[in-house]
């Protein structure tokens, strides 16, 4: 397929006629971008009506190894000759112990550790707040401002990105603290990451820990080494190491939410290896099973339930996922794409980072690898958040033939496959950048 390649303005006819027949039967989701898709390749999709885009999105981080990666497709294909689904949790097959032995050997930690496979990240993460209250007997967790961790309602619970998600479904689950993350571009206690002292993870220990929140009550801490949903945002490097500290002081947990960063999207296999930090837990999703659904929580070896039936899933480890999998992240690795992705990252940091000196409305541009962040503002002096003009860019962007995602309030991810081809990823940067301009020009009309 040749990109990108636009015969009608999105949506088209056709895909009109989809979008309105899809919003009378489906229920009402985050499905606010009016694409019809039909084919995707690699880094590249194909919508109802002939359109042809770049994807800068890989379905929120999920084709890391590009869409219908041949690898992955074959290892599904020869699954499907034998069987479909084998009550994991209740039988075994070699599926199940060679994902988890690769997971195991990948996984930061030179430990012992075991895997629990569900079907998402938010079960991925309810699976891991269960293995953090059985095995410390405690029930409260410290999670952050600008957190995504899920929408089921104990993950809910641990999420802090948009009022939407909370809104309408209090109580969630009691004992979570939220407390600001390294979000210096916006830092809530208005320091400089120049002296602040990491002032953001410290408060935990001197001021909630002092206060009101009782450490030997904390059965864990949970973080994301990047924050995705909240906006792509990178920390400052000794946050987490700080947080680490802080968890081995008190003896509390330290969980590694890898749903989005993971499988070398930030340029490492997983986020946390940028910061030399060591969790105990690390719950995983979205790009484990290239597209199939797939969550595994990796937790040290101690920490598993020591009573069978404390926690299960019907479908957890279905073999079509594992099989892709195991396919994928053998691909990851054979192709070195966590190299990849921090090679084209650094090009993409500094065209965009050129682009910021020149256009008033880009505010801040961070990232590792293609996991990277354009922060969208009315005025570089102010940082007043923009998000209309930011929804604006992904609409002209999408008309244009490039596929982009909003983060945060005001953010857009560039989160393209690890797979993307030079070609696509230049072209993209052109149209994204055109779009940021046009929309910069409309705001001063």
């Amino acid at each position: 397929m040749k990109a990108p390649k636009i015969v009608v303005p999105p949506p088209g006819p056709k895909a009109q006629e989809i979008i309105k027949k899809s919003k009378k039967y489906l229920a009402t989701t985050t499905r606010d971008i009016p694409l019809v898709i039909v084919k995707m390749e690699n880094d590249l999709i194909e919508d109802i009506d002939g359109n042809i885009y770049i994807d800068f999105a890989a379905g929120i981080a999920v084709a890391n190894v590009g869409h219908r990666n041949k690898a992955v497709v074959e290892a599904i294909k020869t699954q499907l000759e034998k069987y479909i689904h084998s009550a994991p949790h209740d039988f075994y097959d070699d599926l199940q112990y060679k994902v988890a032995e690769k997971l195991v050997e990948i996984t930061p930690g030179n430990f012992d550790k075991k895997v629990f496979f569900c079907n998402s990240g938010t079960e991925s993460v309810e699976a891991a707040i269960k293995f953090a209250k059985i095995a410390t007997g405690r029930s409260r967790f410290i999670a952050f401002i600008g957190a995504f961790h899920g929408r089921t309602h104990g993950s809910l619970s641990l999420t802090a990105s948009k009022p939407v998600h909370q809104r309408g479904f209090f109580p969630t689950m009691p004992g979570v603290e939220h407390v600001p993350y390294a979000y210096c571009y916006r830092c809530p206690f208005k320091l400089s990451p120049d002296d602040c002292d990491i002032w953001c993870a410290k408060y935990i220990d001197e001021v909630l820990f002092q206060t009101y929140v009782p450490p030997d009550e904390v059965a864990a801490i949970v973080v994301e080494p990047i924050q995705g949903e909240g906006g792509y945002i990178v920390p400052k490097d000794g946050f987490i190491q700080e947080l680490r500290k802080i968890a081995d002081k008190y003896d509390i947990l330290l969980i590694d939410d890898e749903v989005q960063a993971g499988f070398g999207r930030s340029g490492k296999m997983f986020a946390i290896e940028h910061f030399n930090t060591v969790p105990d837990i690390i719950t995983t999703a979205k790009s484990i099973a290239a597209g199939v659904p797939l969550g595994a929580t990796i937790v040290k070896a101690e920490l598993d339930f020591k009573v069978s039936g404390s926690h299960s899933s019907t479908f957890g480890g279905n073999a079509l996922a594992l099989a892709a999998a195991l396919a994928n992240i053998e691909f990851i690795i054979r192709e070195k794409l966590p190299e990849r992705a921090a090679k084209l990252g650094e090009r993409a940091l500094k065209r965009l980072k050129e682009a910021m000196e020149e256009i008033e409305i880009i505010g801040d541009v961070r990232g590792k690898g293609l996991m990277i962040g354009v922060e969208i503002v009315k005025s570089k002096d102010t940082k007043e958040p923009y998000p209309e003009a930011r929804n604006k860019i992904t609409e002209i962007a999408l008309k244009k033939g490039l596929i982009l995602l909003p983060a945060g309030r005001t953010a857009i991810r560039v989160a393209p496959p690890l797979t993307v081809t030079e070609e696509h990823l230049e072209t993209g940067l052109d149209i994204l950048i055109e779009s940021i301009r046009e929309a910069w020009k409309e705001s001063k009309k």
